[in-house]
């Protein structure tokens, strides 16, 4: 068993992976995209939510996990995407698609509108059960990683990080990434002490992510 601070989640025993399929397989459906809390829908199913910079690979991976290549849309211009998109997930869960942060071309008051959503979303939901904090693997946790986990810290939700674009690091920088990441994430008390290793491309760490998903209590 290794000692090192956040470790990589190992592949599903035979349980969860069974478990994860009995959730998946039936296949998700777009429900609605949500810009005033009222428009929020039951929280009567157990909710996930992903968020992640622009261009880490949230909409892909999304899709990965729910095996629909079209089902969550990307945006490439940062701040242009301003729902909370929800995702049904069986009849019992909600995979929900929080937008993309990093404003360099965002006016500033579409900045604070949606920052206060995303605030009041974090601390209105009690049937949140974690958040899926998605850093890419090729730059390691950047400042506006920072202030979403920092904002989760303060919200109280668990919080896991799941590094996308796996296959796109070469082997010897691997290591060096990983002791960056696990330094931030330990700044931060709402993080859950587990890595997921993503490649959306090469199918890395899907199968990981969906069973953490189907065995959340």
């Amino acid at each position: 068993m290794t000692t090192l601070p956040f470790p990589l989640a190992d592949a599903p025993e035979q349980q969860a992976a069974e478990a994860a399929h009995r959730l998946f397989s039936p296949g998700a459906d777009f429900l609605k995209g949500v810009v005033a809390m009222d428009g929020l829908p039951r929280d009567d199913r157990l909710e996930v939510c992903f968020a992640g910079r622009s261009n880490v690979g949230k909409s892909t991976l999304i899709n990965a996990l729910t095996g629909r290549k079209g089902l969550a849309r990307a945006s490439n211009t940062p701040g242009r995407t301003q729902e909370i998109n929800f995702f049904t997930l069986g009849s019992s869960h909600y995979l929900v698609d929080l937008p993309g942060y990093g404003y360099a071309n965002a006016p500033l008051p579409v900045v604070e509108r949606w920052q206060a959503l995303l605030r009041a979303y974090l601390a209105g939901r009690a049937n949140l059960r974690r958040a899926f904090v998605l850093i890419d693997s090729r730059h390691g946790v950047k400042p506006p990683d920072e202030e979403i986990m920092t904002l989760l810290d303060r919200s109280a939700v668990t919080f896991q990080a799941v590094l996308t674009k796996a296959d796109k690091v070469k082997e010897q920088d691997r290591e060096k990434m990983l002791a960056q990441v696990r330094e931030r994430l330990s700044k931060h008390p709402a993080a859950f002490p587990e890595i997921v290793l993503t490649s959306s491309e090469k199918g890395q760490g899907i199968d990981t992510l969906r069973a953490i998903i189907a065995t959340l209590p």
